[in-house]
Order: structure tokens, then sequence, then C-alpha cells
């Protein structure tokens, strides 16, 4: 039982790992002004995909280091969190290197699903023990 128990927070944590890597080199932003806008402060600096990424794979984290989250739970927002990865890199490529504004949004859509996707994992009755809180 130990070490499937093992198995189940090692890959998670190699995932974490390699997908951090994978994307650590990005520097675009999301949104390239927040002027005019009427809902953010013009001081207010919008992260960037590589940002926002490296923050969901933290809360990833923190929910299976606090028992939050399940190794199910783990798994499957791992592999949305890989799925995101690979297409930005997908888009990168096709583009020399860059996004275009239409595929930012996109991606930025993904990610905002994929961070209520993290909230609810971590705030339903499912724990780590396999019990209800």
């Amino acid at each position: 039982m130990s070490s499937k128990l093992s198995k189940w927070i090692v890959v998670p944590a190699a995932v974490l790992w390699f997908g951090s890597v994978a994307l650590g080199q990005d520097t675009s932003s999301t949104g390239s002004s927040t002027q005019g806008s009427g809902t953010t402060k013009s001081t207010q600096k919008q992260p960037t995909i590589a940002e926002r990424k490296e923050n969901q794979q933290d809360r990833i984290a923190n929910g299976v280091k606090s028992g939050q989250l399940t190794a199910g739970e783990t798994s499957n927002l791992e592999s949305k969190e890989a799925a995101i990865n690979g297409e930005t890199r997908a888009d990168r490529a096709a583009n020399g290197g860059k996004l275009t504004q239409s595929e930012k949004k996109q991606i930025n859509k993904e990610q905002n699903a994929a961070s209520k996707n993290i909230y609810n994992k971590k705030h339903n009755a499912n724990t780590q023990a396999g019990t209800k809180k």
C-alpha cells in the first residue's frame, strides 16, 4: 500500500517539475494593456502565461501537501495542465516562438477553467486519506 501511495506522490511531483522547466522561458503577457478596461487598475500588471502556470502548479502542490487533493484529482489536474502546456508549445512552434493575441486569449481562457477546477477539487469533500472532511 505504501508503494502505491508513494507512486502517486512522486509522479505528480515529477510532472510539476518537468512542466515548470518546459514553460519557464515564457515572457509574454496575457494582456497587452490594462488601460481603458474599467475593471482593472492601470498599475496592476497582468501575469504572464508562465507566471499563471507556475502559480497553478504551486496551488496543486500545496493541495497535495495539505491532503486536500487525492491522487486521482492530482492526476486529473496535472493532465489538464499538461494539455495546456502542450497547446502553448505547439502554438509557439507554429509562430516562430511567439503567441498571437487570439492564442493568448484562448490559453488564458483555458487557464481560467483550470484554476476553477483546482479550486473546486481542493474544496470538495475528498481528502488524501480518503475520508471526508
